[in-house]
């Protein structure tokens, strides 16, 4: 008889993302057999993603791996972990925005952090980028709060607000907020910024590469010539920004701007993830686009319209809406530099339980693994 072996998991809704939350401490230390784990656990590959928890699409195909963190200025590690959706790839190199909003509720209930009355400020160490987060948490009576009056685009109804502050964004990947130096570089005669703040990017005018900048996400995906010339441009912008060989790798992400056509909006953008266009936007996305936007000389500068100041409110259109960025600068022109960035995101505990996999899913030959 064909034995399964079962994990416990909360499926939690994480901004405008949704995936399994797990233990660490649950999960299997070789790291091939995690992936393996993990692939099962999905249902990868496999288009429909039919035999496990994943929903057929990237923004459902990611996991939330969570634990106390053994740092004294951390309170918990997090490592997010992107399947693919048909392929069997387990990524482990870019970071997560969306799930995080999930990562201090998911602790809080698991015993991890002791919840106060109030709220609960819990910071976050994101393995994938060696940062921390502070993530504040409603918790009246010392227990999570799901309910509220907080509403994102892209997620429907409205939720508890949970407070995400990114404490260590600059040089996420390339220890460099321009890895290349450069306020515009040209690739394939494209005006190209390649910012690392919360997430490695390159991003171009609209307009420069044919669009409008207000395509919806279907559009965009249809127009396979349009992904080819992106993508010969992010190879190139990969080694530029020191980042090697990016083929296969989901980093760096890419973005299209345009100027906002909303009052009071900073400018409209487009986030690939990075072979199809995101419905809504990513947290850390979010931040590099809102720190191109105050960057005199980017290919955002004559586009945004950022708010004056050292606190400045930036409001990036997206497919689904709007998403807001509280971020901190110091001085200004060339020399400005990027203190801090926030993002307010909701979650939601949809379902804990436990997950089955195939036994024989610990034997098999190792996946095709990309690892930190």
């Amino acid at each position: 008889m064909a034995k399964q072996i079962g994990v416990p998991c909360m499926l939690i809704r994480g901004g405008t993302s949704k995936g399994p939350y797990f233990n660490s401490a649950d999960l299997p230390k070789d790291p091939e057999t995690r992936e393996r784990f993990l692939l099962a656990a999905m249902g990868s590959p496999d288009a429909r993603q039919i035999d496990g928890l994943g929903g057929a699409d990237t923004l459902t195909s990611k996991v939330a791996i969570v634990g106390p963190s053994a740092r004294d200025n951390a309170d918990i590690d997090y490592l997010f972990a992107q399947v693919a959706v048909d392929k069997p790839i387990v990524d482990f190199e870019p970071p997560c925005g969306n799930m995080l909003a999930g990562v201090a509720p998911f602790a809080i209930e698991r015993g991890m952090i002791k919840a106060q009355n109030g709220e609960t400020r819990v910071v976050i160490y994101n393995v994938n980028t060696k940062s921390r987060i502070e993530a504040i948490v409603q918790t009246p009576d010392g227990e999570v709060r799901y309910d509220g009056d907080a509403a994102i685009h892209g997620v429907p109804g409205k939720a508890a607000p949970i407070r995400l502050n990114f404490m260590d964004i600059v040089g996420s990947k390339t220890g460099k907020f321009l890895p290349t130096g450069n306020p515009i570089d040209k690739i394939d005669g494209v005006d190209v910024t390649m910012i690392d703040v919360a997430m490695p990017m390159m991003m171009v005018r609209a307009a420069d590469v044919g669009k409008t900048g207000y395509e919806t996400p279907d559009e965009l995906d249809a127009d396979q010539a349009f992904f080819a010339r992106m993508e010969a441009i992010r190879l190139k912008a990969g080694q530029l920004m020191g980042l090697g060989n990016v083929a296969g790798k989901v980093i760096p992400k890419m973005a299209i701007l345009s100027p906002a056509r909303s009052d009071g909006a900073t400018l409209s953008a487009r986030y690939f993830v990075p072979h199809e266009t995101h419905a809504a936007f990513a947290v850390t996305g979010s931040i590099c686009v809102a720190s191109c936007a105050v960057l005199p000389g980017s290919v955002a500068d004559g586009i945004a319209k950022p708010s004056p100041g050292d606190e400045r409110e930036i409001i990036i259109e997206h497919p689904s809406g709007e998403i807001d960025v509280a971020l901190v600068t110091r001085g200004s022109g060339a020399s400005i530099e990027i203190v801090s960035g926030g993002s307010l995101r909701t979650a939601r505990k949809i379902m804990d339980g436990t997950v089955f996999v195939p036994a024989a899913v610990f034997e098999k030959a190792p996946v095709r693994r990309r690892m930190m």
